[in-house]
């Protein structure tokens, strides 16, 4: 049975999103964050054992990111930016917020 193009869509998007956070992470020194990827899940890693968890979820289209007891769901906007579903922020905006509040300093994507 042939793949449905929606879904190759996304997996391409997706995996576009994930490669621009992991590019945006290597910024960081090691030592005050750091990441794994592996199969459309991208880990943030604090020397604290703290992880944030940005993945892919292909039944639903959407991403979805968790930080402590947050947890968004990102729908693809018509500009092409990731929307969460809860309260209309940009994922990436939302991914900058979450790590400034982690590390107590202020970081931009």
């Amino acid at each position: 049975m042939p793949s449905d193009p929606q879904d190759s869509q996304f997996s391409l998007e997706s995996d576009e999103c994930l490669e621009q956070v992991a590019s945006w992470l290597e910024a960081f020194d090691p030592d005050e964050v750091d990441y794994t990827m592996s199969d459309g899940v991208l880990k943030i890693e604090f020397p604290d054992r703290v992880t944030f968890v940005l993945n892919r979820q292909s039944a639903a289209r959407q991403m979805w990111f968790a930080a402590g007891t947050h947890a968004w769901h990102f729908d693809r906007g018509e500009d092409g930016a990731w929307i969460s579903s809860k309260d209309g922020t940009h994922l990436l905006q939302n991914i900058a917020q979450t790590v400034s509040a982690k590390l107590g300093r202020p970081v931009e994507f």
